[in-house]
């Protein structure tokens, strides 16, 4: 029989290993996302993926089974990419770089044209991104790519709700300046976040 979340989260607070591993297995897609949006390259998400899941295995004890742990891992995932920013002054590589250019993870056995598709969207959105500071994009990632709320992202990063939706407001005014000079050769083949981005940006 499955184990409910609560049961897992229950026994890897008691030390149960194998429970925190299938943790890892249900979470390891969003935490890796929230990382790879943040950070820019497969390698680093995986680095800070990891190092997050390393993290919140050693915090468990002090975890408290009254908040999401969803939002809870996500945290630990958030600020651990924004650290890694700030200490490193990491910056976002030229749309040109074949090398480093922020790739979706592909879907199995693409067709090259797909692939093309979905390199030029992703380039796209990396450029937006790359302009915003890392608490602003941190909340962006959130919204757009996981669907958070505004409470959810205040919880998530240590803000309140109002402070969120401050930043929120100002990285959609970055982006739609952004927006403006990118849409006549990148508009057409944006993907659904960057359409809700825009069309929000849009009404400012």
């Amino acid at each position: 029989m499955c184990k409910t979340e609560p049961q897992l989260i229950a026994e890897a607070k008691a030390g149960d290993k194998e429970a925190f591993s299938t943790l890892v297995e249900i979470y390891q897609k969003p935490v890796f996302s929230v990382c790879y949006r943040m950070l820019g390259t497969p390698t680093a998400a995986e680095d800070a993926a990891q190092e997050a899941f390393i993290r919140a295995y050693k915090a468990l004890d002090r975890y408290d089974t009254e908040r999401s742990f969803a939002t809870w891992i996500l945290s630990i995932a958030s600020n651990y990419s924004i650290d890694q920013l700030r200490k490193k002054k990491v910056t976002i590589l030229s749309m040109d770089s074949d090398k480093h250019a922020w790739l979706a993870p592909p879907d199995p056995g693409p067709s090259p044209e797909k692939a093309a598709l979905d390199k030029e969207k992703n380039t796209l959105v990396q450029a937006i991104l790359a302009d915003l500071p890392e608490i602003d994009r941190a909340a962006v990632v959130l919204q757009y790519w996981h669907d958070y709320s505004y409470e959810e992202i205040a919880e998530t990063l240590d803000l309140s709700s109002s402070a969120v939706k401050s930043r929120l407001f100002r990285a959609r005014k970055l982006m739609a300046e952004k927006w403006q000079e990118m849409q006549l050769i990148s508009a057409p083949n944006v993907n659904s976040a960057a359409k809700r981005i825009a069309h929000e940006t849009s009404t400012i």
